[in-house]
């Protein structure tokens, strides 16, 4: 299948842009050059108002005609020792030049991780520093808050038994004055 498709492109190849033109516009001068291909056949399929139709049928290659097809490497030039001596330099710097650059990117990395690493330790130290003041002025505050409670409770006791010792007084005058 290859083999055709070679052959083909070369074919095309061959024919020119101007004489597939003047085989559509002069069908007379077409019968001559599809008579020109020995491995292609060219056969016209019956005219569409579109235009011309044609079916190319090429011919199974022959022997000889594959070896002209063949293409051959170009020759190799002779590589000296100095030439591949400054292929491996060349190589050599390249592997250096890569691993000296992964180790600045790793580098990079540790350095960037290190300074996450320290600014989430300085964020959790003021988060507990912050969380230790709320902690300390709220118990403060709570203190403060029972030791006023406390002395209002204090005070009111203190109240009632002024209050308490006022009636037991008045009534003890009471009961003189009836007595």
């Amino acid at each position: 299948m290859a083999k055709t498709a070679i052959a083909y492109k070369e074919k095309m190849k061959e024919i020119s842009v101007l004489s597939l033109i003047c085989s559509c516009l002069y069908p007379e001068t077409r019968k001559n050059i599809m008579g020109d291909f020995e491995d292609m056949d060219i056969k016209p399929i019956n005219k569409r108002a579109s235009g011309q139709a044609f079916e190319v049928i090429l011919k199974p290659s022959s022997p000889v005609s594959e070896v002209s097809h063949c293409i051959t490497s170009p020759p190799k030039r002779d590589i000296s020792l100095e030439d591949i001596q400054k292929k491996l330099e060349a190589a050599e710097d390249r592997r250096r030049s890569q691993e000296a650059q992964v180790l600045r990117a790793l580098a990079e990395k540790r350095e960037h991780e290190r300074d996450v690493l320290l600014k989430a330790m300085e964020d959790n130290s003021n988060f507990s520093r912050m969380a230790e003041e709320k902690l300390q002025m709220k118990m403060e505050q709570n203190e403060e808050n029972r030791l006023a409670y406390l002395a209002a409770m204090m005070e009111r006791l203190q109240e009632r038994e002024r209050r308490g010792q006022e009636v037991r007084r008045n009534k003890e005058l009471r009961e003189e004055v009836a007595a």
